[in-house]
């Protein structure tokens, strides 16, 4: 029996399932391709277990298992943010091109969405 990229063999782990929140897969869709293939190889990595090197825990979420991917391009910065500890998914909460000009801090708009995104991949949870 052929088993596409090594999963479901005996012993091997299945990718948690993904799910996009709100617009977040239409918001990635229109970034650069260049940033695509990094944020789609992260969420790659986080459903079967592993972590992008780029991605690193969202200030305010310290424990709550909300990760975000960074990728600079031609002089932007863009982020996609999920969480891994909901349910036994990869929620994809928030995909953004990072308009702040405070540093490295995500702005407040971006940050309420996320949590409002937290709580709607909450209840997709429970009804799974």
């Amino acid at each position: 029996m052929l088993y596409p990229n090594g999963y479901n063999l005996p012993g091997k782990k299945q990718p948690k399932a993904l799910f996009w929140i709100g617009s977040a897969k239409k918001d990635l869709m229109a970034m650069p391709a260049d940033v695509i293939d990094v944020f789609g190889y992260a969420l790659h990595l986080a459903q079967t277990g592993g972590k992008h090197a780029q991605t690193k825990s969202l200030e305010g979420f310290h424990g709550a298992g909300v990760l975000e991917v960074v990728e600079d391009h031609l002089g932007d910065t863009y982020r996609a943010v999920y969480t891994i500890n909901i349910g036994k998914a990869v929620y994809v909460l928030h995909c953004f091109k990072k308009k702040s000009t405070k540093g490295s801090q995500t702005p407040k708009p971006d940050m309420d969405l996320i949590r409002n995104r937290i709580k709607a991949a909450q209840a997709h949870a429970k009804g799974t």
